[in-house]
């Protein structure tokens, strides 16, 4: 397929697929017309980066995943470095939940105290 159809089918743009070409994520296979040419096997390769990035990875992050499924293994997190990203971004989202629950125990005291009735400025009584 062409990469019109391949971005299509991938729900992303010719230019979108053309960074990631510059980048080594996609190869870059031209035809003897000169125009770039994929198949089933690129779709996949785009289907792992983009479920990847949904899930908040970021474009380098993804690379172990296509190079496992380049060297022809059936998932993208069947070898030991996509198991190692894995595991960093589980630390990363860990630390980041770790943080919000320590917000959110701040602003819960805050709106716990924020909560009594306000005395008024003038005089101390209530509004």
């Amino acid at each position: 397929m062409r990469i019109g159809e391949l971005a299509a089918r991938a729900g992303t743009t010719t230019r979108t697929l053309r960074y990631y070409e510059s980048r080594g994520l996609l190869p870059a296979r031209r035809g003897t017309n000169g125009y770039r040419t994929y198949d089933e096997s690129d779709l996949k390769l785009l289907r792992q980066i983009r479920t990847l990035q949904d899930f908040g990875f970021d474009l380098e992050e993804t690379r172990p995943f296509v190079e496992c499924l380049r060297a022809g293994h059936p998932e993208g997190d069947s070898c030991p470095a996509s198991l190692a990203v894995y595991r960093r971004k589980l630390d990363e989202l860990d630390a980041l939940i770790g943080e919000l629950k320590a917000v959110r125990a701040t602003i819960a005291v805050r709106l716990a105290s924020a909560d009594e009735p306000p005395l008024c400025e003038w005089g101390g009584q209530e509004l």
